[in-house]
């Protein structure tokens, strides 16, 4: 009788920007989660053809790259910031006005957490629009993951940790990983008790409530609805380029 396989990576969340430096390693790929709503307009914008998005850290630094003829948004605070044609919305990056373009992007926690693991040996963007598809692609490529959430403004949310339970439930039935990790196991728990009803289960969450009087609801929905995308965005020499994933 053939023995089960011995899982040999790991796989652990950090709940915080401002916790990474516990958990980064030598050779780790860094997954970095904002789901409302940045990592999910990522997603959404390899999937509409967009040739490269490069995250920055101001405001500032995203107008210079549209000055010299790039798609730029900007973000603070959910509000689409003066000078600017768009934000973090999933849907400002669907269209033709997408295709082919390269895309400067600042927003309030999503491009931060990007840039504090910007060092790390491989850097990709999750979200629940390429949910499977980046899990498969993770356990191709026999890793160990860390899981960052954004959070909001090095806060603990919600909806970040329960996609990464959820993503920490595809690895470990792959039988290729483990989690001596605490918030992993957790985010992991939590995920099984929400998977039913994400929306339901979030609707008293802080950023939900925020993007809710900013009308903002259908961003919400859309950033709850899972693999929408076989895109996996990952950082290559400081822009984020797609990789598509249909194995």
């Amino acid at each position: 009788m053939k023995k089960p396989e011995v899982p040999k990576h790991t796989v652990e969340v950090c709940f915080s920007p401002q916790l990474y430096h516990l958990f980064e390693k030598r050779d780790a790929i860094v997954v970095v989660v904002d789901i409302f709503r940045a990592t999910s307009a990522i997603c959404t914008a390899f999937e509409h053809g967009a040739k490269s998005i490069i995250p920055v850290s101001t405001l500032e630094e995203a107008l210079e790259y549209k000055r010299q003829g790039y798609l730029a948004g900007g973000e603070r605070n959910g509000i689409v910031q003066e000078g600017f044609e768009f934000g973090n919305s999933p849907f400002s990056y669907m269209g033709e006005h997408i295709k082919g373009r390269e895309i400067a992007l600042t927003t309030t926690n999503g491009t931060k957490a990007i840039h504090i693991a910007r060092n790390a040996p491989e850097l990709v963007v999750g979200s629940f629009i390429n949910l499977d598809a980046l899990a498969k692609w993770l356990i191709n490529k026999e890793k160990d993951v860390v899981i960052l959430c954004a959070g909001w403004k090095d806060r603990f949310n919600m909806e970040d940790s329960l996609f990464s339970g959820a993503l920490t439930n595809l690895l470990l039935a792959s039988n290729k990983f483990k989690s001596d990790c605490d918030s992993a196991n957790a985010s992991s728990l939590v995920y099984r008790t929400a998977r039913r009803d994400l929306l339901k289960f979030l609707r008293t969450c802080s950023h939900r409530k925020r993007l809710a009087h900013l009308n903002l609801e259908k961003d919400v929905e859309y950033c709850l609805t899972p693999n929408q995308s076989t895109y996996i965005p990952v950082l290559k020499e400081e822009k984020l380029v797609g990789e598509n994933w249909k194995k």
